[in-house]
């Protein structure tokens, strides 16, 4: 183990972010310089607070099934590059796992039962964010090809996974990407300041190198249907994630102002980086109001807020969770508390328990949002007489999270069977009803998170492989069916 009494003489201690003050206007990293180099300075005595126990519960936490205790070891004892091939070995993108997952890892470590658990997604982060600075970080084309041809749909985390893998197993891979440059919902979802875009390019140019070719500005099913992406290529797997947003259907919902959060957000990154965004979205000088309480609602509140809104709202219909485990959540389960993300930091309001009854406007464009407070009988929320009222809103964002893939189109066209929930059904290879066409990620998962999407990426790679090739020496994480207990 690293330092046998470090849990003990060494308190939790995580990088403190820039003031607020600074980084509200700005577009960067909440951190200075970055998520990794802030934490440099303390990164080695917190990797020694890990126990290396007997039986691991981190590695149940993680879906990728990280080897922490063995790269914390490596931490403490000063030796980064072989830390950072322990983590490779289990994770093709550790940069956005360290900077956006909710680390359940954390909340199954034993030292986390009876005392503030190991910054495990800190030392991960710095790890990653070391070794591009040392260069450490390297291009691994395949020692041969196997002459079999692979087309992934989607470019997101599960995307990216899939195909780095087939192609350091010798595939030709192409990956189709709708918008104008790969990354999915990493780049046009996720806000500079929680992980600025030099992350994705880089990692797209490494699997340029090996090899991987991208295909931007297709959208497959019109320009390009399923029928000649099977006649094409030898495999076809679909990553194209949940992307059906639920909505809310009251009384004015068609009133100017009320948008989408995945038509707010692309919108405000495009312009981050320097881009024309024609006729934007924007919350400056607005009141603005958030419906949906998790991460995509944050980073409306941080964009919102960057972006000079007069307030911001955050309504949840669920009531406030508590700071501390519920009996319901015990340990090493992922307990549902109340978190603050930095954007929470920086300002804004956030509301529970209320419901949105109805949307106001005025000339057409929506005023404010009359709602009211909730309760739970008997499984359902009932209104609290007396409760309502009238919030000022110039701005409405939906981040209500989503319902599943899109049916019309390809999926359509592959003529692949669907779960109950909507979902593509796939078996224990990952491969969908129809053979050779495989799933990875939100669109055969549902609705997850992104340690989830990289690990299933990886996996079905294992699956495309083995069908390809007759077997397979990829490593294949989780099986299909197996789904988290809480988050």
């Amino acid at each position: 183990m690293a330092d046998p009494r470090g849990f003990i003489t060494t308190p939790r201690e995580v990088a403190g972010r820039r003031p607020v003050e600074e980084r509200v206007n700005d577009w960067n990293e909440v951190y200075p310089g970055g998520a990794g180099r802030a934490l440099l300075p303390i990164i080695t005595k917190q990797a020694g607070r890990c126990m290396d126990c007997g039986i691991p519960f981190c590695h149940e936490g993680c879906p990728l099934g990280n080897l922490i205790p063995e790269w914390n070891d490596l931490v403490w004892r000063d030796d980064w590059e072989v830390a950072i091939e322990r983590l490779h070995q289990t994770n093709n993108f550790p940069e956005f796992t360290g900077r956006l997952c909710p680390a359940p890892c954390e909340t199954a470590c034993v030292v986390g039962i009876n005392r503030d658990p190991v910054t495990i997604k800190n030392v991960e982060v710095s790890i990653i964010d070391k070794a591009w600075d040392d260069n450490n970080v390297r291009p691994q084309p395949p020692e041969f090809l196997t002459g079999k041809t692979v087309a992934v749909i989607g470019s997101g985390p599960a995307g990216l996974a899939v195909a780095q893998q087939l192609t350091r197993a010798g595939h030709t891979v192409a990956v189709y990407e709708r918008d104008d440059k790969p990354g999915g919902l990493l780049r046009y979802g996720i806000p500079e300041f929680k992980m600025e875009k030099i992350q994705v390019d880089r990692r797209i140019k490494q699997m340029e190198r090996e090899g991987t070719v991208f295909r931007n500005g297709v959208r497959v099913g019109e320009t390009l249907t399923g029928h000649q992406l099977r006649d094409r290529y030898d495999a076809v797997v679909l990553a194209i994630g949940a992307t059906v947003r639920r909505d809310l259907p009251a009384p004015g919902r068609e009133l100017a102002g009320i948008h989408q959060a995945m038509e707010f957000l692309p919108q405000a990154n495009r312009v981050a980086v320097g881009e024309e965004v024609p006729d934007q979205i924007v919350a400056t000088d607005k009141d603005v109001v958030i419906i949906g309480g998790g991460d995509t609602g944050a980073d409306c509140l941080g964009t919102s807020i960057r972006q000079g809104a007069r307030s911001v709202t955050s309504l949840e219909i669920m009531p406030r969770p508590s700071e501390e485990r519920a009996e319901a959540h015990p340990w090493p389960t992922y307990p549902m508390i109340y978190r603050v993300a930095s954007a929470h930091e920086e300002g804004g309001d956030r509301v529970y328990a209320v419901n949105t009854k109805e949307f106001v406007g005025e000339d057409g464009h929506v005023s404010g949002l009359r709602i009211s407070e909730v309760e739970m009988i008997d499984g359902k929320f009932q209104e609290v007489e007396g409760t309502e009222q009238v919030l000022p809103a110039q701005l409405v964002l939906f981040a209500m999270g989503f319902t599943g893939p899109e049916q019309e189109g390809l999926v359509d066209q592959l003529g692949v069977e669907l779960d109950e929930r909507g979902n593509v059904k796939r078996d224990l290879d990952y491969m969908s009803s129809v053979p050779g066409v495989f799933v990875a990620g939100d669109c055969g998962r549902g609705q997850s998170l992104i340690v989830w999407a990289i690990a299933e990426g990886r996996a079905a790679a294992a699956g495309v492989d083995k069908f390809l090739q007759g077997s397979t020496t990829l490593p294949a994480p989780i099986p299909p069916t197996a789904r988290p207990l809480t988050v």
